[in-house]
């Protein structure tokens, strides 16, 4: 059986006019699929060239198969259960540009290019103060983005026609306008000239946007099925839902440069993305965040099955009435009905969503989408938010846990696993997390203000090694 490639699926020849950042599931079941669609049903006539954002990913598997990949989505929808399947074929480019730096930016130079798309994590959109050599490529993504920039400034004299659209779909609050916020900090740090600086604000449009789709990634379980259906082999197929939602904030000018609107595609373009936002991190992200070390030391493996477990179900019910309800401004109506469906869509049996890949970065991740509801929680009620801070107790708990050769069972920026796996070499708990709880600089926040967190989460970690994850959740919630 062959791998899937151009001499078994044609690819049409079009102009590369998306630059993206990231070549991961998410981007690839979400955005490339919209590019897709909007290929076959608009007439976009545009392909993506994909940009590995770390020194190491998977843009050479795609390099392998020309860029192809079986897209399975599968959900309910309108009661029914739906299976589609697709080949995508819009990636016809892939850089990685720690080893093929000069050709990444040569892209700079394309009158084609149009549009900027990135996914680097959470982590991905950060700010360094050091990242300040353009002769070698950026450690973050806005370093590089920057770089790229300026050279596309300096080949085009300044022209305000080569601007471009950059649509960040990494889960942070007002990601576009961080990003814009962080080039111009870097601007300054790399003494670019005004006159670039006013380019980078006025010629490049910049949107905050919200992604919303459950994409569990590679359908390890269908894979045997599923080539013996297609005749070839697929290294690259990722698997998502049906459910699919991308609201941009921003100037409505981001509409004739990409014609969803010709297409059935749920794309939303307004002037305020917040409430959007906040009920989406908080309610379906915040329950992955929250649930995934609890679920799995509790024995679970995936969101269904614990969305099987009348207990785990129960709780996390109890989790986004008690403690994120109270903090989202919207109608109790809207968050009942958003809470609902996001309920049904993890019990989506077709979808099999490993814990594990939910678990990466964990440490930003509860930063971004559980702490906030916490924090609101405790300053309306003054009570201890004491299901989000077990989680968080759970978290750390799951820090120490290892796979079969010895490495950190959950993926994360290297400094924290480091860190980790120092901090689990000591015996004492309450040091342990007193020290990770008392760093500021990565929560923005100080727990001390949250009066009795820090015994709590002591507590909630003793009880979770010494009696287990079931037990230690019956003593603390019955």
């Amino acid at each position: 059986m062959e791998i899937l490639s151009a001499k078994i699926h044609p690819k049409k020849d079009r102009p590369v006019k998306v630059l993206q950042f990231g070549e991961g599931n998410f981007l690839r079941a979400f955005i490339d699929w919209f590019i897709q669609e909007m290929n076959d049903k608009a007439d976009f006539n545009g392909d993506v060239c994909v940009v590995q954002p770390l020194d190491f990913g998977r843009v050479e598997e795609l390099r392998k198969q020309d860029g192809l990949y079986t897209l399975l989505l599968e959900g309910v929808s309108n009661g029914e259960v739906v299976h589609h399947k697709q080949v995508i074929d819009v990636l016809s480019d892939f850089i990685n540009p720690y080893q093929e730096y000069e050709r990444y930016l040569d892209y700079a130079k394309s009158s084609d290019l149009k549009i900027i798309l990135s996914n680097t994590t959470e982590a991905g959109i950060a700010y360094d103060p050091t990242d300040t050599d353009e002769m070698k490529t950026s450690p973050t993504y806005p370093g590089k983005l920057l770089t790229f920039l300026k050279k596309r400034y300096d080949f085009f004299d300044g022209s305000k026609e080569a601007g471009l659209y950059i649509l960040p779909c990494e889960l942070i609050d007002h990601n576009g306008t961080t990003l814009k916020e962080y080039l111009n900090k870097l601007s300054h740090d790399r003494h670019y000239s005004e006159a670039f600086i006013t380019w980078l604000n006025e010629a490049n449009l910049f949107y905050n946007t919200l992604v919303d789709r459950i994409v569990p990634g590679y359908p390890k379980d269908q894979i045997e099925r599923l080539q013996k259906e297609d005749g070839y082999i697929d290294n690259n197929v990722v698997k998502g839902e049906i459910f699919h939602l991308w609201v941009i904030e921003g100037d409505p000018a981001i509409k004739k440069v990409l014609p969803f609107e010709k297409t059935n595609l749920n794309i939303l373009v307004t002037d305020d993305v917040r409430p959007y936002k906040e009920r989406k991190v908080k309610i379906l992200n915040g329950s992955h965040t929250c649930m995934v070390p609890i679920a799995y030391q509790y024995g679970v493996r995936a969101v269904n099955e614990m969305m099987n477990d009348e207990y785990l179900k129960n709780w996390l019910f109890a989790f986004l009435k008690e403690e994120v309800w109270p903090t989202i401004d919207l109608p109790q109506s809207e968050k009942e009905q958003f809470t609902n469906d996001v309920m049904e869509r993890f019990m989506n049996p077709t979808i099999y969503h490993e814990l594990l890949t939910i678990s990466l970065n964990s440490m930003t991740k509860y930063k971004t989408r559980v702490l906030p509801s916490a924090i609101g929680y405790y300053e309306q009620t003054g009570k201890l938010p004491k299901r989000s801070l077990f989680s968080l107790a759970s978290l750390f708990v799951m820090y120490s846990l290892k796979k079969e050769d010895g490495s950190s069972l959950v993926m994360d920026d290297p400094a924290f696993i480091e860190m980790w796996a120092h901090l689990w070499k000591q015996p004492d708990v309450d040091a342990l997390v007193n020290e990770v709880m008392m760093m500021k600089d990565h929560w923005e926040y100080d727990f001390t203000q949250m009066k009795g967190s820090l015994d709590y989460v002591s507590q909630c970690v003793k009880d979770i090694l010494a009696l287990g994850m079931k037990a230690a959740l019956v003593k603390h919630f019955g």
